[in-house]
């Protein structure tokens, strides 16, 4: 068994980076889905995708669900999943966050959690930092 991820997110943004991960790792290690929030969309039936969604990926070890900007549509039902699934939600999502999850598909769900925090985290740098560090 393995943590599902699910990407819930503004538009297509989270089926471009599910495409831009598995371009750079080459392999999908991890059941994956991504689910679409529109603009104007109603949040119940949204929330019903999103429920059959996790119960979809979830084969025993819980989903990882990660959402793009705290606050939003998205992670309002993501976090509503809490309430019928176990979930761990992360919210602001990015390709260091993703690829971070994916590189360790044998970790537990709270272990995951906090790999996608610190990969999201981590990956967000000044460049002008790194051009002065050496």
């Amino acid at each position: 068994m393995s943590v599902g991820i699910l990407l819930v997110t503004h538009g297509n943004i989270g089926a471009v980076l599910l495409q831009s991960a598995n371009d750079i790792l080459g392999v999908c290690p991890l059941p994956v889905a991504d689910l679409a929030i529109p603009q104007c969309c109603e949040p119940d039936q949204v929330l019903a995708a999103a429920r059959k969604a996790a119960r979809q990926l979830d084969s025993g070890d819980g989903v990882l669900v990660l959402t793009d900007m705290y606050g939003a549509t998205p992670s309002n039902i993501a976090c509503r999943l809490r309430e019928s699934h176990r979930v761990r939600v992360v919210a602001g999502l990015n390709l260091p966050m993703l690829i971070r999850v994916l590189n360790y598909p044998d970790l537990g769900l709270d272990e995951l959690a906090w790999k996608a925090v610190t990969g999201g985290r981590d990956g967000v740098l000044t460049l002008e930092d790194i051009d002065h560090a050496g």
